[in-house]
């Protein structure tokens, strides 16, 4: 096995073909991953098949510039709200990551009463930012924090742009507070998941480098300045993207949190939150995998919005598209018929 070290202040970092390991301050040497890299990998589990996407070596990455890596710093920000205990006398099997507006209250008390209700393997958090000034929203998540105790907020304003923000504080909060949690899931609020199918396809799944969701592999930068989603040729110089998992929901082992928190340290900040963290793990040599029920190729991750039908939905991860109050309807059904699909 090729290993490469490097110091910074007598600190060591070890670079093992993109895993690296954080004994201290971080080391900036780069290793590109071997070819082997380079063809998709099919591994089949039980009635289920992990695809890993091709890999397209990006540019050579180099630290950026310690003003434009300020914007993602855990250290630029404090948190208002903090479940620093959370994990202290347990190590939960799957955490649930929330990311919510202040307002959300309605979809955070649905999640909380449906599939991310309190349980011996899972725990679910929800992550916020700060409200407008004089919104009133503040007082009322501090109250609704006082009564669950399962609110994260830090202190950058919560809006669109600022999700690559909040996404990476949540990484960075898993790896300092939760470390020894198998599993992590980034999940939308307005997601339905099926939790009992989670956790049961959890079991047989890999336990590091692992991440997968609705893999996206064709993703180009938007040009148009009235898009969304516009990135100038100076913020991002590449023509295309390279393969990442939708935002609306996507599953990671846990110790990919605290090796996508030190790959942001070469990576500038664009505000898509989902393909930033696609970026992280290019440094990393981490590719994301497809996950396909045997024998249809059903995508497990629905990412598009579908009509309820109690046993499709038990043959999926994910779908996408829920509303507080439908949420709580079709989770009455499906919890309590599940079984019989």
């Amino acid at each position: 096995m090729e290993v490469s070290s490097c110091g910074i202040l007598g600190h060591r970092v070890l670079a093992v073909f993109g895993r690296f390991s954080f004994p201290g301050s971080p080391c900036w040497e780069w290793q590109q991953p071997p070819n082997r890299h380079d063809r998709p990998d099919l591994d089949v589990h039980g009635r289920r098949l992990l695809v890993s996407t091709l890999s397209k070596h990006g540019p050579k990455p180099r630290p950026v510039p310690v003003q434009d890596y300020r914007l993602l710093s855990p250290q630029t920000y404090h948190y208002v709200l903090n479940q620093p205990a959370a994990c202290r006398d347990r190590s939960p099997f799957l955490v649930f990551m929330v990311p919510v507006a202040p307002d959300q209250a309605a979809a955070r008390e649905a999640i909380r009463t449906t599939w991310g209700a309190p349980s011996e393997d899972t725990l679910t958090l929800f992550y916020a930012g700060l409200p407008e000034e004089g919104s009133g929203f503040q007082d009322k998540l501090e109250d609704e924090n006082r009564k669950h105790g399962d609110i994260i907020q830090m202190s950058f304003q919560d809006t669109y742009q600022n999700l690559t923000i909040k996404t990476m504080m949540m990484v960075n909060w898993l790896a300092t507070y939760c470390p020894n949690s198998n599993y992590v899931m980034k999940v939308d609020a307005d997601i339905f998941v099926n939790v009992f199918y989670l956790i049961r396809w959890l079991r047989g799944s890999p336990q590091q480098g692992f991440i997968t969701g609705s893999v996206i592999t064709d993703g180009r930068p938007r040009r148009e300045r009235n898009s969304k989603w516009y990135l100038s040729e100076e913020v991002y110089p590449e023509d295309s993207f390279p393969p990442y998992v939708s935002g609306a929901g996507y599953v990671f082992s846990a110790d990919l949190a605290s090796r996508i928190s030190w790959a942001s340290r070469f990576v500038r900040m664009i505000p898509m939150e989902d393909v930033y963290v696609g970026l992280c793990l290019r440094v990393l040599g981490v590719r994301p995998v497809y996950s396909y029920s045997l024998p249809t190729f059903r995508n497990l991750f629905e990412i598009r919005t579908v009509a309820y039908n109690r046993c499709a939905f038990a043959r999926r991860l994910i779908v996408n598209g829920f509303k507080p109050s439908e949420l709580r309807r079709v989770w009455k059904d499906f919890s309590e018929g599940h079984t019989s699909c």
